[in-house]
């Protein structure tokens, strides 16, 4: 299984000579093997998709709100001509997204864990530098790469004559050691370039970036699971990583034209 994983990888670095870009702000590689446009198209329909299931708040403090925070977060973040929408959600669930090309929601459950508008500048900062980053099409051309993989592996065994009973034990292993080994870390690679990178972008708002350290550490974020297991890193990993990077976040929130600091209070009747 090792072996496998390793040619797995092997063949991604191959690939990356034509797809590897670099993620603006923290220049890490990673291989991107669909394009920008078709990314926020599918973002687009999705978008829609959640509209047409969900329902819409009709508070308009809050959702002036998540509009004025999140436009401070788009302009601060680098500029890849998104087409910004922020929408607020009705449902107990905690939770935003933004999916490519800069489709946002906010639930209003995820409200209770947060006091002020710099812990939601934090969220909506986290969820935008997953389409600035293309996480999106990284995971994409990830499964694009692992399926290739697996495709592979079930013709190599066919042609040395392995039962199917076998064969199917193997390709079992191989998707479990693939998910455990390789999507899954970089899904917690995800989550925390998410992290830093909306660390910045909400300092360079003018909201004060300890508040993300508050937000994140009401919250947490590994739902039980061990952390290698699980897609993001644990409450604990999370939080001493943001710790970490308070430094250079001041900096920008020195440097920020306007300090809001903590921003306006979450409405009481949200919060816990």
């Amino acid at each position: 299984m090792r072996v496998l994983l390793g040619l797995l990888l092997s063949a991604g670095l191959l690939l990356c000579s034509s797809g590897c870009r670099k993620v603006e702000g923290t220049d890490r590689r990673q291989l991107v093997l669909t394009t920008e446009g078709y990314e926020n198209k599918l973002g687009a329909q999705s978008y829609q998709e959640v509209l047409g299931t969900e329902k819409r708040s009709t508070d308009p403090a809050l959702i002036a709100m998540v509009e004025r925070v999140g436009k401070r977060i788009a302009a601060a973040a680098p500029d890849h001509g998104f087409k910004y929408e922020f929408t607020v959600l009705e449902s107990p669930t905690a939770n935003a997204f933004c999916l490519p090309g800069g489709k946002v929601a906010v639930y209003t459950g995820i409200l209770k864990y947060m006091e002020n508008e710099a812990q939601l500048a934090a969220v909506v900062g986290h969820e935008v530098a997953h389409a600035i980053a293309r996480h999106g099409g990284e995971r994409m051309s990830q499964g694009i790469l692992v399926q290739g993989a697996a495709v592979g592996l079930s013709a190599y065994l066919k042609s040395k004559g392995v039962e199917p009973t076998t064969q199917n034990i193997a390709l079992a292993a191989f998707g479990a050691g693939a998910q455990v080994g390789i999507l899954l870390p970089y899904s917690r690679t995800h989550e925390s370039e998410a992290d830093e990178l909306g660390l910045y972008y909400m300092a360079k708002a003018g909201y004060h970036p300890a508040e993300a350290v508050k937000f994140w550490q009401s919250f947490g974020s590994s739902g039980g699971q061990p952390e290698f297991i699980s897609t993001h890193p644990s409450g604990d990993t999370r939080v001493g990583q943001l710790q970490q990077l308070q430094g250079k976040a001041l900096m920008l929130y020195e440097n920020a034209k306007s300090k809001l600091g903590t921003g306006e209070a979450i409405p009481a009747r949200y919060r816990k």
